[in-house]
């Protein structure tokens, strides 16, 4: 089923999904029989347990439900039905590696005293811990891997629900209420396209413009490109998979220049940090960029992605009426890298899901869309981009205060840069240290960046969006407040575009 067709649900369905009237019974997979396995998941329990007390889980991937051992996100969910040993097996251990790494985040950010009771009823340090963990989940995987029952079990159940409330959209009388705020985002795009439409030199400039630019590195030839993404997909799913080295010189390699409008501190790119009192802040003396991989599905490809984010201080508010403004604020930038190693396109969004803009290069192009012409489906506010070449890459023209987009532009690399910003993994905002409790998450459990909440969350709410406005954290982003989108979804490019050379 399609997103514009699942979006045209009658309310009476949308009803029956929110109360769950119409839901069959949940299906357990069977309890591993080995008795190791069976004091693995024992062991997971008692973890699980204390780090659900304590308020440190971590929202990116999803927990699976008879299997505390593995998490999904929407990648690998779109590879549940792969065949094949060898695929089967990595596909389970990709799961795996996925709870580990979430693992590690909430251990690490275990209060002291949770931390402690956690230790008194293992009979163990944490480090230890971690490790019984990892060696149980060998286990459980085996386990897994040799029990058919509970492998068709996982299979169903190793899937991401989506980020939209059924419950909001039914008391908020969606299929009503979305009429006016369609109207409302065409009334944006009509204004996003007018200022694109500007000539740059027209833009208006309130304040000085910097430029924060990557760290000056060495371009990658296309052969050696593609090359580091053959190497990287040499796998049994194809899925591109550099290690931490490649995928750092790659996102150097296409890390955006950041043009800013700049009037005051909220307009500099900074570093979240945990203060004294307070929710997380941002440090405007440490700039940085955040990058991490992300994977599309397009024909039949996997394509590697780059997802570089930039922190604001804040998106002020412009008077007591504004609905946007608050504190905290993020413009994401996506590359997609063709099987050659050379962009296909580009997207962005801001933190909050919001804002998401398509920025197709010549090398694809758009497919018509059939459905509800309402929905909001693939916009593209300029004319497509030229081909990236050697030494080249893409500037970023933002506004001040609002960080709206307002050009993207291809220029060499040999430019001038104010302001030359750290690249650092988006993974490290998972656990960042803390002046009372050791170390804490910039994201709560459910994904989003407490105190960066908006006054629109108590109008938009009836379009499903929970907590509308807040930053969020990756995996956790909808992107359209009419239909369904998700910036995460491995499909999300394959249904819009085609390949054009």
């Amino acid at each position: 089923m399609n997103l514009a067709t699942r979006a045209r649900r009658p309310l009476a369905a949308l009803a029956c999904a929110a109360l769950a009237a119409c839901a069959g019974p949940q299906l357990r997979p069977p309890p591993p029989a080995d008795t190791d396995a069976a004091q693995c998941v024992e062991l997971f329990a008692t973890v699980d347990a204390t780090i659900d007390r304590a308020g440190v889980r971590d929202a990116m991937a999803t927990r699976i439900a008879g299997f505390p051992h593995l998490r999904v996100d929407r990648l690998l969910a779109s590879f549940r039905e792969v065949g094949g040993e060898a695929a089967t097996r990595l596909w389970i251990e990709r799961l795996g590696q996925l709870d580990a790494a979430a693992r590690t985040f909430e251990l690490a950010n275990l209060p002291p005293y949770w931390r402690a009771e956690l230790e008194h009823a293992l009979a163990d340090p944490t480090l230890r811990i971690a490790e019984r963990l990892r060696r149980c989940r060998e286990v459980l995987i085996e386990a897994d891997l040799a029990d058919q029952l509970r492998l068709a079990s996982l299979r169903r159940a190793a899937e991401v629900p989506d980020d939209y409330s059924l419950a909001r959209r039914t008391l908020g009388l969606y299929p009503l209420t979305r009429l006016p705020f369609a109207a409302g985002v065409r009334a944006f795009e009509r204004r996003t396209l007018d200022t694109f439409a500007q000539p740059l030199d027209a833009l208006p400039t309130h304040g000085r413009r910097l430029r924060f630019a990557p760290p000056a590195a060495p371009s990658i030839e296309p052969v050696a490109m593609r090359q580091h993404l053959a190497d990287a997909a040499a796998n049994a799913l194809a899925l591109p998979l550099p290690g931490a080295e490649t995928l750092h010189r790659l996102a150097l390699a296409l890390a955006p220049v950041f043009d800013v409008d700049v009037i005051d501190g909220n307009d500099l790119i900074g570093h979240p940090y945990w203060p004294t009192d307070g929710p997380v802040a941002i440090d405007i003396a440490r700039t940085a960029v955040f990058y991490r991989a992300a994977h599309a599905r397009f024909g039949d490809d996997v394509l590697l992605q780059l997802v570089y984010t930039a922190w604001f201080p804040a998106r002020p508010r412009t008077g007591p009426f504004d609905l946007l403004g608050g504190h905290l604020d993020a413009l994401v930038w996506r590359v997609t890298l063709g099987p050659d190693g050379e962009p296909l396109l580009f997207d962005s969004m801001h933190g909050c899901g919001c804002y998401h803009f398509f920025f197709p290069t010549v090398r694809v192009r758009p497919l018509p869309h059939d459905g509800d012409p309402l929905e909001e489906w693939l916009f593209t506010p300029q004319p497509p981009l030229p081909r990236l070449g050697a030494d080249q890459r893409a500037v970023l023209r933002v506004a001040t205060r609002s960080h709206y987009l307002e050009r993207v532009q291809i220029e060499p690399v040999s430019f001038g840069a104010d302001i030359r910003y750290r690249l650092e993994p988006d993974d490290g905002l998972r656990s960042l240290p803390h002046p009372q409790q050791g170390r804490r998450s910039t994201f709560d459990s459910r994904g989003f960046v407490a105190g960066s909440e908006r006054a629109e969350r108590l109008v938009f709410w009836p379009m499903g969006v929970v907590n509308p406005g807040a930053m969020r954290q990756w995996g956790r982003h909808a992107t359209a407040f009419v239909g369904r989108r998700h910036f995460d979804d491995p499909q999300l490019i394959d249904v819009r575009f085609e390949y054009h050379e």
